[in-house]
């Protein structure tokens, strides 16, 4: 089995960063932050150069969109990224209204970009809902998470059905995105916090350089690339129920691990505005809660293998 990118998939991530070089990072994260705004301007470029379509491309598809997926969120975008290049394009077969937001029937609560969304794929159970969102139909909500969130009210009827069945189709592939963001975040969190015990010292020597903090970020490296490699078997399968499921659960309980180990080696600085870990490690904090988070996804791994004909 290869384990590298072929030139082509190589070629889709050195242009998504070249173009989060130029349009994304913590600095414009933190500057969105305090506005609970939208990126428009990013998620307009992503559009432009055909990013969000990467999935529905002749020579593209899954894997290619969960590159870039991981791309964006570790470059600390605030776009909705994982719902418009992953979710909606797999379940409708064509480009989405952007921003994209994605809701849950049984949930009341604040969704990730529901504020600024205008088009809302609602989990129904047995089937998912396509709703068309005008300006004003949802409420803001103050958020510490580094997204902004937004309170919509849906019923069941509302919008289009798309079809007997489309429900598990839009878990599958939600699912799949969170644990593709989830990678990024997590990478992201742990290059900040290397860069910081390189340069923090005690005792006259970089933090870093003591071995039961090295011990530590290794253990969280291995989590990180655990997530990835599960990301990118399930995107490459076209997101089959176990495996997007086994990579959803092995990222969100990843997830809480790196958060919990950067912020304790980065102390209180992590939390601060004048630090980049914030913008991620806090964006892990929604991402591992969503869609039930890690307990529900682990109830889906195991129904997906013992239940199935």
């Amino acid at each position: 089995m290869d384990f590298e990118l072929d030139p082509d998939q190589q070629a889709v991530v050195d242009a998504v960063r070249q173009l989060l070089e130029r349009h994304a990072g913590p600095a414009r994260a933190i500057e969105l932050q305090p506005k609970d705004a939208y990126d428009d301007a990013l998620d307009a470029a992503l559009a432009e150069a055909g990013f969000r379509d990467v999935l529905l491309g002749e020579e593209t598809g899954a894997l290619e969109a969960a590159l870039v997926v991981e791309a964006v969120a570790r470059a600390g975008g605030v776009v909705s990224i994982g719902a418009s290049a992953l979710v909606a394009p797999a379940l409708t077969g064509e480009s989405a209204v952007g921003p994209v937001a994605l809701a849950r029937l049984s949930e009341r609560g604040p969704v990730r970009f529901g504020a600024h969304a205008r088009t809302l794929l609602v989990d129904a159970g047995a089937e998912a809902r396509r709703v068309a969102l005008a300006p004003g139909m949802a409420e803001p909500v103050r958020s510490n998470f580094m997204v902004p969130l937004g309170r919509v009210r849906v019923g069941p009827g509302d919008g289009e059905s798309l079809g007997p069945g489309s429900g598990a189709v839009l878990r599958r592939w939600w699912r799949l995105a969170l644990a593709a963001e989830c990678v990024g975040c997590m990478a992201a969190a742990l290059d900040v916090t290397v860069d910081y015990v390189k340069r923090r010292r005690q005792f006259g020597r970089p933090i870093g350089s003591f071995q039961a903090v090295q011990h530590r970020l290794a253990e969280c490296a291995v989590l990180v690339e655990g997530s990835r490699w599960l990301t990118v078997e399930a995107a490459s399968r076209g997101a089959p129920a176990e495996a997007a499921a086994t990579a959803a659960t092995h990222a969100a309980s990843a997830a809480q691990r790196v958060f919990e180990e950067t912020h304790q080696l980065s102390g209180a600085m992590g939390f601060t505005r004048e630090h980049d870990l914030h913008v991620f490690s806090m964006r892990l904090q929604a991402l591992r809660l969503e869609l039930g988070g890690a307990a529900n996804h682990a109830r889906a791994v195991a129904a997906a293998r013992w239940t199935r004909a």
